[in-house]
C-alpha cells in the first residue's frame, strides 16, 4: 500500500462516502453505524495524512500516475511537503467537526457524514493533483457536497444564502473552465509542471492569451478565497451554515489561496520569462483592501458567526501578503499562519454555536440576555481563541503574524505590511473584546439559565482538540517553522518538481 500512498487521502473518504449511503449505514440505526463509521474513516485520514507527511520528509516528494499513464498525460498527482501538511490540516479539522457533529448536529439531515467524506475527497483531491482539469474536477466535487452540507438543517436562510452560494461558484466553474480552454488552446497541455516549461517558448501573441487565461484563473481562486471584491458572500454564508459545516468550511478558503500559491508559484512565478509574476501588481492592493474590508466587516458585526467570518476574509488577505512577497521566507511564513487560521477560526464557529445554544432567542448575537450555564468554561474557551486568533502570545497566531512581520522586513513593502497587520490586529482584539463584554457581562436578571442545554462531550472533544493545538503549534514552533520552510523552499524549486515529474526542459 506504500506504492499508492499518495492517492489514498482521496480513495479513503471517497469509498468511505459510498459505503456510507449502502445498508446498514441507510437503515434504521443509520445514525449509530454512521457515527462509527465516520470516526473510523477520520481517524484513518489523520492516521494516513500523517505517515504521508512522514514519507514525503524521509523520502521527497512523491509523483503519482493514476493508471501508470506518465506525465504530462493522464491524472497525475503530486505530493509535496505543502501538500501533504495541508491534506493532514484537513484531515485533522474534520476529525474535530465530526466529534462537535456527534451532539445532534449530524441528525438534522440525512447525509451529513456522507457529505463530508464527499467534501473530504473535493478538498484532498485539490490540494495534491498537478493538472488543472483534475482540479477544476475536485473543485466540482467539493462545491456539490458544500451545496448540501451549507444548506444542512434547512430553513429559509440557509436556502437563501445556499441560493447566491451556489450561482456564485457556477459563475467561478465557467470561467475556469475559459480559462483551462484558452491554456490549453496555446500550451496543449494541463499538467502544472509541463506548463510551467511551456509558457517560457510562446511567442508574443500567444503571451497575451496566456496572461488573460492566468487572469481568468485569478478570479476564480480569488472567489474561492473570498479576496476582495469577490468575499462578499463569505461571512454571511458561513454565519447561516450548522456550526461544524462553517467550521470545516474554514479550510475551503484556503483551497483557494494554496491554488494561488501553486499555480502563480510554478507557471507563472519567477521564471516564467515576460510572464513572470504577472499577476503581481494586482495581489498587493487586493491583500491590503481584503484585510480592511474583514476588519472593518468584524468591528460591524451583529454576532459572533458573522465576527468570525469576517476573520477569514482578514486570513486571507494575510496569506495573500505573504504570497506577495514572493520569496520562500515569506511563503514560509503564510504557510504557518495558514495552519494557525484554519483551526482557530473553525474553533469559534463552534464556540458561537455553544454559546448561542445557552443563551435562548438571543443565540450569539452581541445585546443582553439571559446568564449562560457553563458560563466560566464558554468564558476561557472563548478567551483563549480569542487571544490566539488576535495574534497574542503564548498562542500561534502570535508566532504565525511574527513570522509574516519578520519576511517583510528589508523589502520595499515594510511599511505597508507592518502597518496594516498590526492595526488589523489591534482593531480584532477591540472587535473581540467587545463582543465577550456582551456575551458575558451583560446579563439579564432572568434565572432560566438552569433550563439551557448543557455542552455535550462530544462538542467539548472537538472545540478542545481545536483550542489545544493552538498553544501546542507554538510549544513546538522550531520544528513546525522548519517544516514550512522546507515546504516552502520546495514549492519555489522549479527544477525539483520537473525531475519528480520526469520532464525535461529549460526553465530558466
Amino acid at each position: 500500500m506504500t506504492l499508492h500512498l499518495a492517492i489514498l487521502p482521496i480513495l479513503i473518504p471517497m469509498i468511505g462516502g459510498l459505503l456510507m449511503l449502502l445498508p446498514p449505514f441507510a437503515g434504521p440505526l443509520r445514525y449509530q453505524y454512521r457515527r462509527a463509521g465516520a470516526l473510523f474513516l477520520m481517524l484513518t485520514q489523520v492516521a494516513v495524512s500523517v505517515y504521508l507527511m512522514y514519507v514525503v520528509v524521509q523520502n521527497g516528494a512523491i509523483m503519482y500516475a493514476v493508471g501508470d499513464w506518465r506525465p504530462p498525460f493522464g491524472i497525475i498527482l503530486y505530493v509535496d511537503q505543502l501538500s501533504a501538511m495541508l491534506v493532514a490540516l484537513t484531515g485533522f479539522l474534520g476529525l474535530a467537526i465530526t466529534l462537535y457533529s456527534f451532539a445532534g448536529d449530524d441528525r438534522e439531515g440525512k447525509y451529513f457524514h456522507p457529505m463530508v467524506q464527499f467534501l473530504l475527497v473535493g478538498i484532498c483531491g485539490a490540494f495534491l493533483t498537478n493538472d488543472l482539469f483534475n482540479l477544476f474536477v475536485f473543485f466540482e466535487v467539493l462545491l456539490i457536497a458544500s451545496y448540501t452540507l451549507l444548506i444542512h438543517g434547512g430553513g429559509k436562510q440557509k436556502t437563501a444564502a445556499n441560493l447566491h452560494y451556489v450561482i456564485l461558484n457556477l459563475v467561478g466553474s465557467s470561467l475556469f473552465l475559459f480559462a483551462l480552454g484558452t491554456l490549453y488552446g496555446i500550451t496543449g497541455t494541463l499538467n502544472i509542471a509541463d506548463m510551467a516549461m511551456r509558457v517560457t517558448q510562446l511567442s508574443d501573441g500567444n503571451q497575451l492569451i496566456a496572461q488573460a487565461g492566468g487572469s481568468l484563473m485569478l478570479i476564480v481562486f480569488g472567489l474561492k478565497a473570498a479576496m476582495l471584491p469577490l468575499h462578499f458572500w463569505l461571512p454571511q454564508t458561513y454565519a447561516v451554515a450548522s456550526a461544524p459545516v462553517a467550521a470545516m468550511f474554514a479550510i475551503m478558503t484556503k483551497v483557494g489561496v494554496y491554488c494561488i500559491f501553486r499555480v502563480y508559484t510554478v507557471i507563472f512565478g519567477e521564471q516564467a520569462g515576460e510572464l513572470a509574476d504577472m499577476i503581481q501588481p494586482w495581489i498587493w492592493p487586493l491583500a491590503i483592501l481584503s484585510i480592511v474590508a474583514g476588519t472593518i466587516g468584524a468591528l460591524a458585526s451583529p454576532n459572533l458567526r458573522t465576527l468570525a467570518g469576517n476573520l477569514v476574509v482578514v486570513s486571507v488577505g494575510t496569506l495573500l501578503i505573504a504570497f506577495a512577497l514572493r520569496t520562500p521566507e515569506a511563503t514560509a511564513a503564510g504557510l504557518l499562519y495558514l495552519i494557525h487560521s484554519t483551526i482557530i477560526t473553525g474553533a469559534l464557529f463552534l464556540i458561537a454555536d455553544m454559546l448561542g445554544q445557552q443563551r435562548g432567542k438571543a443565540l450569539d448575537y452581541f445585546v443582553i440576555a439571559r446568564k449562560m450555564k457553563q458560563q466560566a468554561l464558554l468564558g476561557v474557551m472563548f478567551v483563549v481563541a480569542a487571544m490566539a486568533v488576535a495574534g497574542l502570545p503564548p498562542f500561534a497566531g502570535f508566532l504565525g503574524k511574527l513570522v509574516v512581520l519578520q519576511s517583510a522586513t528589508n523589502t520595499d513593502y515594510t511599511a505597508w505590511v507592518w502597518s496594516i497587520i498590526l492595526i488589523s490586529s489591534l482593531a480584532t482584539i477591540v472587535a473581540l473584546s467587545r463582543a465577550g463584554t456582551t456575551l458575558f457581562w451583560r446579563n439579564t436578571p432572568s434565572h432560566d439559565a438552569a433550563e439551557s442545554p448543557g455542552i455535550s462531550k462530544w462538542q467539548l472533544g472537538g472545540t478542545g482538540l481545536l483550542l489545544i493545538a493552538s498553544p501546542m503549534l507554538a510549544l513546538f514552533g522550531a520544528s513546525v517553522i522548519e517544516y514550512t520552510n522546507n515546504a516552502a523552499e520546495q514549492l519555489h524549486d522549479i527544477p525539483y518538481l520537473l525531475e519528480v515529474m520526469n520532464l525535461q526542459g529549460d526553465t530558466q
